[in-house]
């Protein structure tokens, strides 16, 4: 995959309001992705802390980057599971979103994410996903 393809994938295969996350590709290797998520006030909690539903909703789309990388195409795929933990606030920085796929065959897809601080690279979040790939 060129990196081109993977950021046009985000305004191509997503609804408008996962667009106004303003992900951008920061990075992708053969099995992970990673997306740079900006820190907002609109996502934002009090003190600047980025919410959970913002964190939960970049997991999900960088992972399906993931899959597009891995794929070298798009391919219809449904969430099935997203398990998140919250280890610690993030505030006042932007977000960098880690998704690696784990296995990916016929008909599912696993795969882990890791949502770190820019500025200090502490990890704030923890996701296992599974996908329907239709």
């Amino acid at each position: 995959m060129e990196a081109t393809s993977l950021q046009a994938a985000l305004a191509e295969y997503f609804a408008p309001w996962v667009q106004a996350l303003d992900l951008r590709l920061e990075s992708f290797e053969a099995d992970s992705v990673t997306l740079r998520l900006p820190h907002s006030e609109q996502l934002s909690r009090v003190g600047g802390m980025l919410c959970g539903q913002a964190m939960m909703a970049a997991a999900d789309t960088t992972m399906v980057i993931a899959l597009i990388n891995h794929f070298g195409q798009f391919r219809p795929c449904t969430t099935v599971q997203l398990s998140t933990s919250f280890l610690k606030p993030l505030s006042n920085q932007d977000a960098l979103v880690q998704a690696r796929v784990l296995r990916a065959g016929k008909a599912l897809a696993f795969g882990e994410i890791d949502i770190r601080g820019a500025s200090d690279n502490k990890s704030v979040c923890r996701a296992s996903t599974t996908y329907a790939l239709l």
